[in-house]
């Protein structure tokens, strides 16, 4: 594939517009989700596509509020979705729209369709609507109020208009065909009462519109040249297509689908994502096990790496699930070159160098970045007293075991070769300190020995060590699919979330929006959330390595 080739068939729909010159050569696309929950990492996939398709035409995105059921929609909400566009890096200029602010024209269309007797109103319950509707194998059948005159639906709806019934006596309809093998085409509700406040036209309206109703419309009053939309609205597109055959407004867009991204581990239904929340399993909609782009942020994934995420997965019209691994590993590759190194303790065990004066300090100097020296270098305060990982000590340990252990000699990641000649135990037996001789001739970098050892460690000196709230997060739910259970909540991960207490090297006490490699450990960001002057939190964003890989691969056969 050359540069100049389509990357998928949707951007080869376009190119064959632009060269064909329908809609003389314009790419006009829109984003819009509806404010009442957060975005999450399958809106991402269609916010890269809406504005990348865009872009890449000299074209323009529309970001458009489907605000039309007040009952669930909140200003908190979209301003959350405003700032993870911007956060994305993506920006719709003065293309801020809402479907209320087509609530006139939409009013209008309503009433030409009941001019031309392809709307009524129905004043048929919900319940008795559903049991007239048919089902997947069986037709519905007509309500007994479709045959309704055009004056008196007209009188209705107006009425309707007016707030003279309450929520649910009437709704309108479109006049279509009960028996439709398609059950979207079965005189679907074109506006609906709600006595309610809505977040931008307060009480002026207490009726509103169906999205199928006020999506494609609103398409076509924006000049929309390609909606773009998940699988799941493949079965609404002849409605969408019906209205605009009806109305014949100057403009007419085009609905495509594409495959929603379904992550593996994780759900993505904003009403489980929203019983998460409420429901206190989560701590709240930007918690870093979320898969919200407020959750990832927090976490500390870049913007940019979720980009090359859904740049990686592509747009095909097949719905399959998406290893977790994928999107870490853009994460990985993105910090492994943007994310400066440094030294923390997550597990401490101190170690004592009993030949190591207890007034002398030196410092040793440390790369910031191994690839990049234009990141320069730091001073590491080395001291008598040291932590060291639990983890990097064995009483009894096996022969290949090249960290620390009685007897045993490891070097200090640039610092000296210790061998650990004592331990000390409390009272229950646990190991509580090291006692450990350096050997002087051995610090790195000077050339002075040539001595070498299997292991070198980390480490952090106790004197101007840094104490911190570490948070290792891990998969929140422990099954590959866990939207597709009735009881997913019972696959919530108990292991999702482990609250360390760490020691940081000097100067990450104050670090605000900033990842940075923890030397053998993983990826971390500073949590600016939680984080105070007194105690600092950290995000652990990955780990270096993928140990969910080999799982997640066995899963994946499993489930196909």
């Amino acid at each position: 594939m050359t540069d100049s080739e389509p990357r998928d068939f949707i951007r080869q729909i376009i190119q064959d517009d632009i060269a064909s010159g329908k809609h003389d050569g314009a790419v006009v696309t829109r984003f819009p989700p509806e404010p009442n929950g957060y975005l999450h990492i399958g809106h991402a996939k269609s916010i890269c596509l809406n504005f990348g398709v865009a872009n890449e035409n000299n074209g323009k995105t529309y970001l458009r509020f489907d605000d039309t059921n007040p009952c669930k929609e909140s200003e908190e909400y979209a301003h959350a979705i405003e700032r993870d566009v911007h956060w994305l890096g993506f920006d719709w200029g003065d293309r801020l729209t809402h479907a209320s602010d087509y609530f006139d024209k939409l009013y209008a269309a309503a009433e030409q369709l009941i001019e031309m007797g392809k709307a009524y109103v129905d004043s048929l319950s919900a319940e008795e609507i559903r049991e007239h509707r048919g089902t997947l194998t069986s037709p519905g059948k007509n309500s007994p109020y479709r045959d309704r005159s055009v004056d008196e639906n007209m009188d209705l709806f107006r009425r309707m208009k007016k707030g003279e019934f309450k929520d649910g006596e009437h709704v309108l309809r479109a006049k279509i065909d009960m028996s439709s093998a398609n059950i979207n085409m079965r005189d679907p509700a074109l506006y609906r009462i709600r006595h309610v406040h809505h977040q931008r036209s307060s009480r002026e309206w207490c009726i509103y519109p169906m999205y199928d109703f006020a999506h494609g419309l609103s398409d076509a009053f924006e000049g929309i040249t390609h909606s773009l939309c998940t699988l799941e609205f493949e079965d609404h597109r002849p409605l969408y297509d019906w209205f605009i055959d009806q109305l014949e407004p100057p403009h007419r867009p085009r609905q495509i689908e594409f495959s929603r991204l379904n992550l593996a581990y994780t759900v993505t239904s904003k009403r489980k994502l929203n019983q998460l929340v409420t429901e206190g399993y989560v701590a709240g909609w930007d918690d870093p096990r979320m898969p919200t782009i407020a959750g990832l942020r927090r976490r500390g994934f870049p913007a940019a790496a979720i980009r090359d995420f859904c740049s990686r997965v592509g747009i095909t019209k097949k719905n399959n699930m998406i290893e977790m691994a994928v999107l870490e590993n853009s994460v990985r590759e993105n910090l492994d070159v943007a994310a400066e190194r440094r030294m923390a303790v997550l597990k401490p065990l101190k170690v004592v160098l009993t030949n190591y004066p207890e007034d002398r300090e030196e410092f040793m100097e440390a790369q910031n970045h191994p690839n990049r020296p234009e990141l320069g270098v730091r001073q590491l305060l080395f001291t008598r007293e040291l932590y060291i990982e639990r983890d990097d000590f064995m009483e009894d340990a096996p022969r290949k075991f090249f960290r620390l252990k009685p007897g045993g000699e490891v070097r200090l990641r640039y610092g000296y070769i210790i061998r650990c000649d004592d331990v000390i135990k409390d009272d229950a037996g646990e190991v509580i300190e090291l006692r450990c001789s350096f050997d002087e001739e051995t610090r790195s970098g000077t050339g002075s020995s040539d001595r070498k050892v299997k292991g070198t460690i980390h480490w952090v000196s106790a004197r101007n060590a840094v104490a911190a709230e570490v948070r290792l997060y891990d998969r929140l739910f422990t099954e590959l699919d866990p939207g597709a259970q009735d009881e997913y909540l019972s696959l919530l991960n108990p292991g999702s979330l482990e609250i360390v207490a760490a020691v940081l090297e000097a100067g990450l006490g104050d670090a605000k929006d900033k990842p940075f490699q923890f030397e053998r450990l993983g990826y971390f960001c500073p949590d600016d959330k939680d984080s105070t002057e007194t105690r600092p939190v950290f995000n652990r964003v990955v780990t270096l390595r993928d140990s969910w890989a080999k799982l997640e691969k066995q899963a994946m056969l499993q489930k196909h």
